[in-house]
C-alpha cells in the first residue's frame, strides 16, 4: 500500500484543467506543487488519498472519533501552511503525515485523557451476532490501546495500517531495527492480552 517515496523525473507541464486528470497519476509532490499554486482540486485529491488512513490511525490511537477528526485536520492544515517541512528525500509523504499525526496525538495526550466512545454496532444477519462482533472489536481495540505507546504505534502502523518497516521507521523517526523489535514485542503483549480477554475466551470454547 502507498507510494515508495520515489520522486518521478521531469514531466511535461501539468494541465491547468482538473478535467485533464485521470485517476491517481499525479504524485504527492505534484499535488503539493499544485496546492501551492492555489489548486483546490489538488487539495481534495491529496486529502482523499491520505485522509482516511490517517483518520484510522488517529482513531485507533485515541479511541475518539472527534479527536481523530481534529488530528487529521491539524495535520493537513500544518502541511499546507508549511509544505516545505516535507522532504521527499527522507521518505514518502504518507510516512511524513503519520509522523505528524503521531506528534499531534502525543500533544493531546499531554493535555489530558480523551473520553472513549462506545463501539459502533457491526452489521450482521442477526442483532445478537452483531452485538457479539461489536464486542469482539471493542475487546481488540481496548487491548491495542492498552499497549505501551512505543509498542502500540508499531502495531498500528505495521499490522493495522500495513506500512512497510521503512515507512514506519520514517513515521516514528527510529531505525528499522527498532521498528522490528517494537513490533515483535507489541505483538507478543497483544496476544497475551487477547488470550486473557473474557469475550474471546468464550468464543474459543
Amino acid at each position: 500500500m502507498g507510494a515508495d517515496g520515489a520522486i518521478p523525473g521531469e514531466r511535461a507541464a501539468m494541465p491547468d484543467a482538473v478535467d485533464d486528470w485521470s485517476g491517481d497519476k499525479w504524485s504527492d509532490a505534484e499535488l503539493l506543487a499544485r496546492i501551492g499554486r492555489g489548486d483546490e482540486a489538488a487539495w481534495d485529491r491529496l486529502f482523499e488519498r491520505h485522509g482516511r488512513v490517517l483518520y484510522r490511525f488517529a482513531l485507533r490511537s485515541t479511541g475518539s472519533s472527534d479527536a481523530a477528526d481534529e488530528v487529521v485536520q491539524e495535520v493537513f492544515l500544518a502541511l499546507i501552511q508549511n509544505s516545505g517541512g516535507f522532504d521527499p528525500q527522507r521518505g514518502a509523504l504518507r510516512s511524513y503525515l503519520f509522523g505528524a499525526a503521531r506528534n499531534q496525538i502525543a500533544r493531546r495526550a499531554r493535555l489530558g485523557p480523551v473520553l472513549e466512545e462506545p463501539p459502533e454496532a457491526v452489521e450482521s444477519e442477526t442483532p445478537l451476532a452483531g452485538m457479539e462482533a461489536a464486542e469482539r472489536l471493542a475487546t481488540v481495540r481496548r487491548a491495542v490501546e492498552a499497549l505501551p505507546e512505543t509498542y502500540r504505534e508499531a502495531v498500528i502502523l505495521c499490522d493495522l495500517e500495513e506500512l512497510s518497516y521503512d515507512q514506519a521507521a520514517t513515521a516514528l523517526d527510529v531505525p528499522v531495527g527498532t521498528v522490528r523489535s517494537r513490533l515483535n514485542r507489541g505483538r507478543a503483549l497483544l496476544e497475551r492480552k487477547l488470550a486473557l480477554a473474557p469475550a474471546l475466551q468464550e468464543e474459543r470454547r
